[in-house]
């Protein structure tokens, strides 16, 4: 019986991570800690979650898609991109040390720590003209090799070449994320899969949370309820991030 504690833990803290990872972003500073702290190593806890992040990412297109919001062409051509980049990350990812990833895993939610923590500039209310190109297409080459190899923090760094590369508002910068991690995801999670890299048992309990947690963040995307949760996740990652990098 004490072997269901886990999966409740894991269902919980999936439905917050996919709250926060649909409307901002960051969910996974809360995922990837969690399952190697019940026991995963790094290798196995990065493809674990790839199954609750492409779930989360699948319940929440779908409900932006019944809210009429989708614009799926334009989606396509950016997640193409990532592709290359999804799986080269992925491959690098499950070859390197376990003490090497969570080293690289501390700093990096450090630094995620740090960009939430500065002003960032209010999103725009209303759409500028779409300025796909090029550059967003390059950007989104390196956006998914990062999300290939660790995932987490991805969604500020992809809201943010949305935003400032497409020039367009939050919501439409929330409906494009959720496809191209969703499709990026793909190749990653079978790279994870085909190496052994993945515990199902807690990756589902994971993922029915974070489906939850994803399906209703999407319905209030357009609304400004994460500040508190911000705030939390802060605190959270900080002490997290401080345990992996051995400062207790």
């Amino acid at each position: 019986m004490a072997d269901i504690y886990p999966l409740l833990i894991l269902f919980g803290v999936g439905i917050a991570a996919g709250f926060i990872n649909v409307m901002a972003g960051g969910g996974s500073t809360l995922t990837l800690p969690t399952l190697i702290f019940l026991g995963l190593d790094a290798a196995v806890a990065n493809g674990t979650n790839r199954i609750a992040i492409f779930t989360q990412n699948l319940s929440a297109v779908k409900s932006f898609d019944s809210e009429k919001q989708s614009e799926f062409k334009t989606s396509l051509k950016l997640s193409a991109f990532t592709l290359p980049g999804a799986i080269i990350g992925a491959l690098l990812s499950v070859r390197i040390g376990d003490e090497l990833f969570q080293t690289i895993l501390g700093i990096v939610m450090i630094g995620i720590i740090i960009s939430m923590v500065i002003p960032r500039k209010k999103l725009a209310k209303t759409d500028i003209k779409d300025k796909t190109g090029w550059p967003a297409y390059l950007a989104m080459t390196g956006i998914g090799f990062y999300g290939g190899f660790i995932q987490v923090g991805v969604g500020f760094i992809l809201m943010s070449a949305l935003y400032y590369l497409l020039q367009i508002n939050l919501l439409r910068v929330n409906v494009h994320k959720v496809f191209i991690i969703l499709f990026y995801t793909i190749p990653a999670l079978a790279i994870f899969i085909w190496t052994g890299n993945v515990n199902w048992t807690y990756g589902l309990s994971l993922a029915a949370g974070m489906a939850i947690g994803a399906w209703w963040s999407a319905k209030l995307s357009v609304k400004k309820g994460e500040k508190l949760i911000r705030w939390i996740l802060i605190i959270a990652v900080f002490i997290m991030s401080l345990k992996m990098l051995g400062v207790f």
